[in-house]
């Protein structure tokens, strides 16, 4: 099998050849400890780990709209403060892009056919098409308000406070999404998954109510959507989400993750209890960071033995590859999946 067709079989239900692996990002200072100087791409294509390659070019602009480049802060495609940190995802900053409704009259969304966008969607499918599968890593309806409100804070206040302020900039998010996601897939986008996270390791950020209110309707809409034009989708959140499990489930969505069974997600027990949805992940971070390379091998071993039977799993870190992440245990956890992951498994144990 080839590496798109062996993620194609996972979200089909279908046993590929061996346990695919994935990862949402990989941080440069990880994947240059092998290939100095090298781009993601080059790394996917140079190492063959994972048989996913992701786009991000939906979230990190491909063209950056520097407003202090020094302190690293810059403007996002939402017209919002962002600043990038040691890490791949840029933090919210002030000052606050929307304050009320009466500041959405004149705000005028991003552009879904962008050409920065879809120009490095065209460079990926060029290099990788029928190889590797390929992702486009985007964002539902949480994420976009925060960026507009300032924060997620004051998101949170806006659910009690000003509901309807906080409808509309879902919807805004949601139609915007809908369409970018149509466009990418109509260049050879495969996979959208969709970030926001909803939770933390005790439990949601919201009330399963909230939840219900001023999330799910632009997620239902953008899943299906994303699958009538011909795409999987999957939805990764942190944290414990088991009380808003059985709405995205109903979604429609192809696969979970990653997912963080630190948090008390068990992968094994989704595959069992709902069936149809795929299961990503799940190798602490923490474990990648921290520990040793004979520790992530047993780990990542054990973890195929218990979630991977039956199919439906892709392995990959519970979140994504930091800079933290050691070299080392990268590779100990993929020569692991190389190793013991191999379709049937009645030879793989603890």
């Amino acid at each position: 099998m080839t590496s798109a067709e062996r993620i194609r079989a996972v979200l089909e239900g279908e046993i590929p050849d061996r346990v695919p692996v994935f990862e949402a990002s990989v941080d440069p200072k990880v994947f240059q400890f092998f290939y100095p100087n090298s781009s993601y791409f080059d790394f996917i294509e140079q190492s063959d780990y994972y048989d996913a390659v992701c786009c991000f070019a939906g979230i990190v602009p491909p063209k950056v709209n520097w407003i202090d480049e020094r302190k690293k802060t810059f403007r996002d495609k939402w017209g919002a403060c962002q600043q990038f940190t040691e890490e791949a995802i840029p933090l919210v900053v002030p000052p606050v892009r929307i304050n009320s409704e009466a500041d959405l009259v004149s705000y005028a969304p991003p552009d879904p056919s962008d050409p920065g966008i879809i120009g490095a969607v065209k460079q990926m499918v060029n290099r990788f098409k029928g190889r590797k599968a390929l992702v486009f890593v985007g964002e539902d309806v949480f994420a976009v308000p925060q960026y507009l409100r300032g924060g997620l804070e004051n998101l949170l206040v806006d659910f009690k406070l000003n509901p309807s302020l906080a409808e509309k900039l879902a919807k805004t998010a949601e139609e915007y999404h809908v369409e970018l996601y149509r466009r990418v897939i109509k260049e050879g986008m495969e996979i959208i998954l969709l970030g926001d996270d909803y939770a933390g390791k005790t439990g949601l950020m919201f009330s399963p109510a909230d939840f219900r209110r001023f999330i799910l309707p632009g997620l239902e809409r953008i899943v299906r959507e994303v699958k009538k034009a011909g795409a999987y989708c999957i939805k990764h959140t942190d944290g414990n989400i088991w009380e808003i499990m059985d709405m995205l489930v109903a979604t429609g969505l192809d696969c979970l993750g990653p997912l963080q069974e630190t948090a008390g997600m068990d992968l094994a027990q989704i595959k069992s209890h709902y069936g149809k949805v795929a299961v990503m992940g799940s190798i602490d971070v923490d474990l990648l960071i921290r520990g040793e390379p004979e520790e992530v091998a047993r780990v990542t071993r054990e973890t195929i033995g218990r979630v991977s039977p039956g199919g439906r799993h892709i392995l990959a870190s519970a979140n994504t590859i930091s800079s933290g992440v050691s070299p080392r245990n990268l590779q100990a956890m993929i020569k692991t999946a190389r190793e013991y992951g191999c379709y049937p498994m009645n030879a793989v144990s603890p």
